[in-house]
């Protein structure tokens, strides 16, 4: 059975990295990866931490490239893969423009869809932008739904999708994280920190940018300056609009530290050292209450409500007041802080990808069968 695995940004290689590994494992089971480059640099990071290399990358990135462009590049780039390889199966993750157009590629070539992530909802089409409407048209056409949480299950059901077609899994990042935290760490950032509180922080959401990120950042100065034993790493995004509004709201303040993006490797070893983390990421909702770090989500909504439910994650928006006193709670409040870095991690024990791919072997022996008749 041929499987073609096919992503183009960083988040979707840390999440498909360890599947593609899994995968390997089984004779029976041939598979071609297949890079967008959607992202360039932060993907090829991913890639070389997991020692893994692509059958093909349509290497699509351009400077200021819209979401029209990426989207009919990637479909006309993989219609000619599809066409060559003639995959039994297409796995895609999550909700990328890469996501969107790969399992249109395959639809229109009637070829099986594995959704990896599928089911996640926030069910606002403007928030996130344009993840939503893509998880949600992935979704649609997709003929096996890896679920990470029974919420996004649940989800699935409401929407008419078949029950035998949905496989609660786990997160597949959670089986990341099994090999990529080390406890012999070291770091001359987290070292230049030593002895203070770290938070980590990312911030790079497409509808943030404008006046909801210049208030995330003026929250960030506001704390920086009022805890003298708190230091905030900020890994920025390559996006310049990030860059230039984070250069005129945080400049030189001296207890944020703003770092070139971190690979993967990197990334989930500071996540594992620091006091808690700041986010409008997706997925690093679920890496770190894996940890045991608080989430403090820089959103007005998310896709992932086990993590609040469960109390891991705190909704906090991008109001700047709101957001200062969040994390002035988690800062002064021992309670409080316990309560988020003790709750129950909602998403998966770390064997996300074993799960996957037993499920994936089962419809190969049912190929395999109806060939033999």
């Amino acid at each position: 059975m041929k499987i073609v695995v096919v992503f183009g940004t960083r988040p979707e290689a840390v999440k498909m990295c360890p599947l593609i590994l899994e995968i390997k494992k089984h004779k029976e089971l041939e598979c071609k990866i297949c890079l967008t480059g959607q992202h360039k640099e932060m993907l090829e990071q991913v890639m070389d931490t997991f020692r893994i290399r692509a059958d093909y990358n349509l290497s699509i990135m351009t400077k200021n490239q819209s979401l029209s462009n990426i989207t009919s590049l990637v479909l006309s780039g993989l219609d000619e893969i599809y066409e060559k390889e003639k995959p039994d199966l297409v796995l895609i993750h999550g909700d990328t423009s890469t996501s969107f157009a790969a399992a249109l590629a395959a639809f229109y070539r009637q070829i099986k869809i594995g959704h990896v992530e599928a089911g996640l909802r926030t069910y606002c089409m403007q928030s996130p932008f344009p993840e939503e409407f893509n998880r949600q048209a992935v979704d649609l056409v997709s003929d096996f739904y890896f679920a990470p949480t029974e919420k996004a299950k649940e989800q699935l059901l409401k929407e008419g999708k078949n029950d035998c077609n949905i496989f609660v899994t786990g997160n597949t990042v959670i089986d990341a994280l099994r090999t990529t935290i080390v406890p012999d760490y070291s770091n001359e950032y987290l070292k230049s920190a030593e002895g203070n509180r770290v938070i980590l922080v990312t911030a790079h959401r497409r509808e943030s940018i404008g006046e909801p990120m210049r208030n995330i950042f003026k929250a960030l100065v506001k704390i920086a300056k009022k805890f003298d034993d708190v230091r905030i790493i900020y890994p920025i995004h390559k996006n310049p609009k990030v860059r230039e509004i984070a250069e005129e709201i945080i400049g030189d303040e001296g207890h944020i530290k703003l770092i070139e993006p971190l690979d993967v490797f990197d990334f989930h070893n500071f996540m594992a050292r620091c006091y808690f983390v700041m986010t409008d990421s997706g997925g690093v909702q679920e890496e770190a209450p894996s940890l045991g770090k608080p989430v403090l989500v820089m959103r007005n909504n998310t896709e992932r409500p086990e993590g609040v439910e469960a109390g891991t994650l705190k909704l906090v928006g991008t109001d700047e007041e709101t957001i200062y006193e969040a994390a002035y709670a988690l800062l002064t409040n021992e309670i409080v802080y316990k309560e988020m870095a003790h709750a129950a991690n909602p998403y998966g024990d770390g064997h996300a990808c074993e799960k996957i791919v037993e499920v994936v072997r089962n419809y190969a022996e049912r190929i395999n069968s109806s060939s033999n008749i």
